[in-house]
This record gives C-alpha cells, sequence and structure tokens, in this order.
C-alpha cells in the first residue's frame, strides 16, 4: 500500500465512520474531519433541562446480512437495543406482502452505534471543509474555521449529503461533482413536544399518510430513554419543501394542528429542527472511488438511503479502495 497511506475522511456520519473504520483497520492512517461537535449525522438525540427526543432517524433496520451482524456486535456492546413499540397507521395503508423486519435505536440514545464506530479513531470536531486542492504533496484541505491545513493526504474520502459533496467536488473533479449534482435530497421539519404525563394516545408510533405529518413517536418509549414523555412529529418530504423557510413558529403551530387532529394533546413545550437533507432518491451502486485522483464518495443516497445504506455504502467504499491497493 505504497501510492495511499494517508486518508482524510470529509463528515463523521455513519457512511464515513465506517469507511475509516475499514481502512485504519486494514493499516491506513485516517484523519476523519466533521464540521459539527458530535458524530452520527442524523443518528442524533437533543437533551433538555429534563427531556431527550431522537429528531433525526427514528430507528433502523438489517436487512442484509453483513449489517446483521454489525448489529449483533451493537448488541452484545449495549450500544443498540431492540423498539418494538405499538404502530398504527393514518390514511390509506400502502400495501407491503413483506414482513416487517426487526426495529432497532441507539441507547441511550440514536448516535450510540456511531460514537462505537468512532472509538480509536482520529477525528477532528469543528472543521467545516471548504475546499479541497492537490498539490505536489498531496491533498490539502480548506476549512471554514482553521483555513488551510498543514498536513497533505494520499487519498480523499467525501462522505457528506450529496448536495455538499457538489460544490466541494466541483473544482476537482466535475464527474465526480455530476454523481452527486444527480441524486436529490429532500428536507424535513421535525417538531419535538414534551409532556408532563403520558400521552393517552393507544400507540407509540403512526406513519401518517395524509396531510402534512408523515411520522408520529412517542420517543419515551424507546429504550433507556429518561426524563418527561417526548414526542417526535415529522413533517412529509412535500410539505416540508413547500414551507421550507417558514418560521419556526409558524411551522410548530401547523404541525400541532394536525398532531391534535390525530388526538394529540398540547405540548408543555416545542423545539424545531429543519433538516435540509432528510432523505433522497438514491442510488443503488454502493460508492464511487476514482482511482486516479484517490478521491472517493460513499454515502446513503449511494446505497438506497437509511441507515443501513449509510454503514454498507462506506464500508463498500473501503472495500473498492483496497482493492484498488491491492492491484
Amino acid at each position: 500500500m505504497t501510492t495511499v497511506k494517508s486518508i482524510a475522511v470529509i463528515g463523521a456520519g455513519l457512511a464515513g465512520l465506517a469507511c475509516a473504520k475499514q481502512l485504519q483497520a486494514a493499516g491506513l492512517s485516517v484523519t476523519v474531519f466533521e464540521k459539527s461537535r458530535g458524530t452520527g449525522g442524523r443518528l442524533c438525540t437533543r437533551r433538555g433541562a429534563d427531556w431527550q427526543a431522537d429528531h433525526g432517524a427514528q430507528y433502523f433496520t438489517a436487512r442484509t446480512l453483513a449489517f446483521r451482524e454489525q448489529v449483533d456486535v451493537w448488541l452484545a456492546a449495549g450500544v443498540v437495543a431492540r423498539w418494538s413499540p405499538e404502530i398504527t397507521v393514518f390514511g390509506a395503508v400502502r400495501s407491503n406482502t413483506q414482513e416487517t423486519p426487526a426495529r432497532y435505536v441507539g441507547v441511550p440514545g440514536m448516535s450510540a452505534p456511531a460514537k462505537a464506530l468512532a472509538d480509536g479513531l482520529l477525528i477532528h470536531n469543528g472543521y467545516t471543509v471548504k475546499q479541497l486542492e492537490q498539490d505536489a504533496a498531496g491533498w490539502r484541505i480548506a476549512t471554514v474555521e482553521h483555513g488551510w491545513l498543514d498536513e497533505r493526504y494520499s487519498g480523499l474520502i467525501v462522505a457528506v449529503p450529496a448536495p455538499q459533496a457538489t460544490p466541494l467536488l466541483a473544482t476537482i473533479s466535475p464527474t465526480l461533482a455530476g454523481v452527486a449534482a444527480r441524486t436529490r435530497m429532500t428536507p424535513s421539519w421535525t417538531l419535538l413536544a414534551q409532556f408532563d404525563d403520558r400521552v393517552a394516545l393507544p400507540f407509540d408510533a403512526a406513519f401518517v399518510n395524509e396531510g402534512p405529518l408523515r411520522w408520529l413517536a412517542r420517543n419515551s418509549s424507546k429504550p433507556a430513554r429518561q426524563g418527561q414523555e417526548s414526542w417526535v412529529i415529522q413533517a412529509t418530504a412535500t410539505w416540508s419543501e413547500a414551507h421550507l423557510e417558514d418560521t419556526p413558529d409558524d411551522v410548530a403551530r401547523d404541525l400541532l394542528e394536525a398532531f391534535r387532529a390525530l388526538g394529540g394533546p398540547e405540548p408543555l413545550a416545542v423545539s424545531m429542527h429543519r433538516w435540509r437533507y432528510a432523505d433522497c432518491q438514491a442510488e443503488t451502486f454502493g460508492s464511487v472511488w476514482d482511482s486516479g485522483l484517490k478521491v472517493g464518495l460513499c454515502g446513503d443516497w449511494l446505497h438506497g438511503g437509511k441507515v443501513e445504506g449509510a454503514w454498507l455504502s462506506g464500508r463498500h467504499l473501503a472495500a473498492t479502495l483496497l482493492e484498488s491497493l491491492g492491484d
């Protein structure tokens, strides 16, 4: 492995972490750059004085053997638990002849499995990568917070949402930028509501197929959650896109009205989160590796979407990169 000795991974979501972990295990020097304070991307939990709520991914499933084996490792480590909520459906039921797979959540919060992957990796948090450039010594990185970094890397992994990858890659590889530009990602407004007592609804979660809402969940029903009763209320992609620039107060008013129409009570307090890149119309080819430039792309948007897709994409890219070095 003489042509690639050091790898910079941009993005500490599940795809970037899975890729970084496998590359480091194979003997490469890996550094991860992440703009936020934590790891896990949309595997995240917001906490207040006496409450917590998962405001990104709500749960994940494991349909492939490889990911089932990874989930088993997390289960054994106590960072993941099975969630078996009472679920209902509002609106037209979409036909599904397949048996529903087990649902899993991170414990005590959704980011726990990501933190387990991050253990042992060199991660720089608070580094927003804004520009990439190659010189005779390798790839160099400029960040919003720290300007151009001194280090050089022999390879790059870009593991961020497609709309963020596009401008980052435009000056170094129009081809890779074009791959990212083809992927459309959709937003989601998410409301977190706290209550002083258990909400008297006969379900813990609901798929909503009418109106502005798509999902409700009693966050307190998930394993190892603490504090007062909390619910997560998510809007559809179509509604979120139409109201993307509305004020949080206006969005909260509309989503709470829809929640009350389904039997929900008035909350004690609410907070809002706007995901600009929540879901995607995903590609299915796994990842992209340019062996000439030594630049790769991974993310859920390259492997069918969802948490499992992110992990599979990161692993797929790591395997492709290592195979190219073997050649």
